[in-house]
């Protein structure tokens, strides 16, 4: 039986790539065991590559209102609504691990309205789908409910951007075909 492609797009060779998205690729893999798949798929467009991988820092790795946890939660909810197997699963694993919960990120994808997560993460993770579904009937409403559960204009700004961005990230993984790697499946369930 042969493996199945990582995407529906080449992948090249690490020896292929440019050397600042080698060395990247590498010290994911040094952390991890392996390398995750987007890597590989995003590595067809370097260019692209770079300017993804940018903003996905600035996003998910800065200090703020948001825990690394909640910033994850965003991305699986929003993940789970656009049907985005890739992302669902590699940052279920990472939401498991940043929340030390082997169940939460089940929760999240399945239903997050029923997850175990405070009334303040569900409110977040309403306006992250509605940002999601409905990005153009939000308005200032959205934001003072956010600001009387405790966020901030800023945490606010950071929940619309991660849900955007993942909505795009979805897209890309899904059109590309792109497929999680088998071990995203069971990091942070024991």
């Amino acid at each position: 039986m042969t493996a199945a492609p990582v995407s529906r797009y080449p992948v090249p060779s690490l020896a292929e790539m440019p050397d600042d998205i080698r060395a990247r690729i590498e010290k994911v893999q040094e952390k991890s065991g392996f390398i995750p798949n987007v890597f590989l798929m995003l590595a067809y467009r370097p260019e692209e590559f770079r300017a993804f991988m940018a903003y996905h820092d600035t996003l998910m790795d800065k200090p703020g209102g948001l825990t690394k946890a909640e910033r994850e939660m965003i991305v699986v909810a929003v993940s789970s609504y656009n049907q985005c197997q890739y992302c669902v699963v590699a940052h279920g694993a990472i939401l498991r691990i940043r929340a030390k919960d082997p169940l939460i990120a089940d929760q999240v994808a399945a239903n997050f309205r029923k997850a175990d997560v405070t009334p303040k993460q569900r409110a977040m993770l309403e306006f992250a789908l509605k940002i999601t579904r409905e990005a153009n009937v939000v308005d200032e409403a959205d934001s003072a409910a956010l600001r009387d559960m405790g966020f901030s204009d800023d945490d606010i700004w950071d929940i619309a951007a991660i849900a955007a961005f993942f909505g795009m990230s979805n897209r890309m993984a899904n059109f590309t075909a792109l497929r999680p790697n088998a071990e995203f499946y069971a990091m942070g369930r024991g």
